[in-house]
């Protein structure tokens, strides 16, 4: 069969009579519906979450009675944040020569290494793929792995919260993924006060890839708002609660937001580095976006300035807003950075 006849991976994965899933790995490890990835391989509309003008995701496939395969794909995206078709259609062609159109004859080991190889294909970080595991498995209603029922037991704290050394960071990603399952979600929200510092950031590392019970949001949010009032407040923890709190119900998340972005001295790049790559839904709001830009700019670090406008505006979410921000704005310090903000794009044109 001609490989001419593919233009998109949906149409390659649907004619060998594969199931599939497709998630984001970029910002929020999260589900693309199919037939909204569908439009987006059409072109008839944007990547959903761009990072780095890029598509970070993954097609887990599998056809019936067999185990899934997993692509990890970093495919580029142009200025309007539409797939480059030519990247696509190179893979495809890589895909067909390892695996034929009908995906179902095993690659030998090379043809394995020349798939792996191919400029595509991309490693997510360790915490990414442990909570992407989690949340597959878990939605495939496949077992949790072997750490799971220590996680948990754990988080009971019986038996004693400094016991953390042998808790697996995938047992922790199981019972996030899971948590509307057993106890998992009153687990959690008790730990909360009580870990660590390992695996409080281990734990909050998951927590940002998860839809939040609205218990366990304000569990988090009263964590922060008690860090946030320190008279020495750890930035890092500040940075973490925060990106924990991205799957919360829109009003909580807004709410902390604005908490935030109204001390100077809270908005450490750190701190603002994480709203722009996790809590980004939260800026679609004139007044926070707007905020947020100033507190930016005040950090008078116009390299960081630059890369996360450039990386908000392409969210199909904010690009409207940080427009309007941008041609809107009368505070100095924001004008200032706006104004080497548009120095440094002509200079790249």
């Amino acid at each position: 069969m001609s490989m001419d006849k593919f233009h998109t991976l949906t149409q390659l994965l649907d004619n060998a009579g594969c199931q599939y899933k497709i998630y984001d790995l970029g910002r929020r490890v999260s589900e693309i519906d199919i037939d909204q990835f569908k439009a987006v391989e059409e072109n008839r509309q944007p990547y959903p979450w761009p990072l780095q003008q890029h598509a970070h995701l993954s097609i887990s496939f599998w056809q019936q009675g067999n185990p899934p395969w997993i692509w990890f794909l970093r495919l580029p995206l142009d200025e309007r944040g539409l797939l480059k078709q030519a990247a696509v259609g190179d893979f495809i062609k890589y895909v067909i020569e390892a695996m034929g159109a009908t995906l179902n004859s095993a690659p030998t080991e090379e043809e394995q290494e020349k798939l792996a190889a191919n400029p595509y294909t991309f490693k997510p970080n360790d915490d990414k793929m442990a909570i992407f595991h989690a949340l597959l498995r878990h939605q495939l209603s496949l077992p949790a792995s072997q750490y799971y029922e220590h996680a948990q037991h754990y988080l009971t704290g019986d038996t004693g919260w400094e016991q953390w050394q042998g808790v697996g960071l995938q047992g922790l990603a199981d019972v996030c993924a899971r948590i509307k399952q057993e106890n998992n979600s009153t687990l959690l929200r008790k730990a909360l006060m009580n870990l660590p510092m390992p695996p409080l950031y281990a734990l909050l590392g998951c927590l940002e890839h998860c839809t939040l019970p609205e218990n366990l949001s304000q569990r988090i949010a009263e964590r922060l708002e008690n860090e946030t009032d320190q008279p020495e407040p750890d930035l890092f923890l500040i940075s973490a609660l925060i990106r924990a709190l991205s799957g919360s119900d829109s009003i909580l998340l807004s709410q902390q937001l604005k908490q935030l972005l109204a001390v100077q001295k809270l908005c450490h790049p750190e701190v603002l580095v994480a709203i722009a790559g996790r809590c980004w839904n939260g800026l679609a709001d004139t007044d926070l976006a707007s905020q947020f830009l100033l507190r930016l700019a005040e950090t008078e670090d116009q390299a960081l300035f630059n890369q996360l406008f450039a990386d908000l505006v392409m969210q199909p979410i904010l690009r409207g807003i940080m427009l309007q921000v941008l041609h809107g704005q009368a505070d100095p310090a924001l004008v200032e950075a706006i104004t080497k903000l548009q120095q440094h794009a002509r200079g790249q044109v």
